[in-house]
């Protein structure tokens, strides 16, 4: 079977595929025709795919987070490749496939990178950070073992959250020894809590977003961990006032530095500072080795990465 990080303008295929999305829409022609818009993944990438013939008894026949079997040719529409889909079936326990042969993970166990996360925990020298890290982390401890970091951008597959968390950790820590004036408590919790509220924030299936919660859409994840704090605070009986309360918060509203990202405030401590380019270092490295691995070996360049000013990657090779 093709991977998707193999096909390339103008393969014909046959292969097996997660549907990861899909939408039942309408041509722009009259009279109007029914068609599929889809996504299509595996464990090397994911391509967005169009099924124009759809039949009125196929309309209800496939769902998101299933397998299907599909008959397809790569095109080029702007500039970017997508699948026509000819046929197009649910597989059979005769195909002897499996869904998680199909879902993209972190490269380490979810077990062990949870492992680094409350190791660190216990190594906050701070009690009342450490309380209420703690406090937080709870609150998503069963999805944290297999939350994606993001729907699409960075770490966006299963254990991604604790995968960007444990390399931002690896960062932090040598941050703190170059630079010691920095508050290593503040970092790591900065580091554990900035995107703690994620697995509230999506709802998620295999490391798969397929939709945002209710608070997702309405309050999003930085105002939700800030809240976390502030309810961690009263529960444990903590002054609102208190430099590790509103430090703590101002790492997690700041943490994406500016308004258009997301953040109320920008970063005002040197703990924000370094916590928001750790984070944003962590994340477009992760960009770019994702853009590479999901590029063919047949191709110089990877596809235009949005979360790097849409710009495509060049495939560096050298001869020892």
């Amino acid at each position: 079977m093709t991977l998707i990080k193999d096909l390339s303008t103008n393969d014909e295929f046959v292969g097996f595929y997660l549907l990861k999305e899909l939408e039942l829409k309408q041509t722009n022609t009259s009279p109007a025709k029914d068609y599929f818009d889809l996504v299509l993944c595996d464990a090397s990438g994911q391509l967005p795919a169009k099924y124009w013939d759809v039949k009125e008894t196929e309309k209800d026949d496939f769902s998101p987070m299933t397998l299907v079997k599909v008959q397809g040719i790569v095109q080029l529409y702007r500039e970017k490749p997508q699948v026509k889909i000819t046929r197009i079936r649910n597989v059979s326990n005769e195909d002897g496939v499996s869904l998680t042969d199909f879902i993209r993970a972190a490269p380490i166990e979810s077990a062990e990178l949870l492992e680094v996360i409350y190791r660190v925990i216990e190594s906050i020298w701070d009690p009342v950070i450490r309380d209420i890290v703690s406090f937080c982390v709870d609150k998503v401890s069963e999805k944290l073992a297999h939350y994606p970091a993001a729907k699409m951008h960075h770490h966006a597959y299963f254990a991604g959250l604790a995968y960007h968390i444990v390399r931002m950790l690896e960062i932090g820590e040598f941050l703190c020894k170059q630079r010691p004036f920095l508050n290593a408590d503040m970092i790591k919790a900065g580091i554990i809590l900035h995107d703690i509220a994620k697995p509230e924030e999506m709802i998620a299936q295999l490391g798969v977003v397929t939709d945002y919660s209710t608070q997702g859409k309405l309050i999003g994840h930085i105002a939700m961990a800030a809240s976390w704090i502030t309810e961690a605070a009263l529960r444990l009986e903590l002054p609102l006032d208190s430099q590790q309360v509103i430090g703590l918060q101002h790492l997690i509203l700041s943490h994406h530095n500016l308004g258009e990202w997301g953040s109320p405030v920008q970063p005002q401590t040197a703990e924000a500072v370094a916590l928001h380019h750790i984070d944003a270092l962590d994340a477009k490295l992760q960009m770019a080795e994702d853009a590479l691995s999901a590029t063919s070996d047949k191709e110089l360049w990877t596809q235009p990465i949005r979360g790097l000013e849409n710009k495509a990657l060049y495939k560096m090779t050298f001869r020892n």
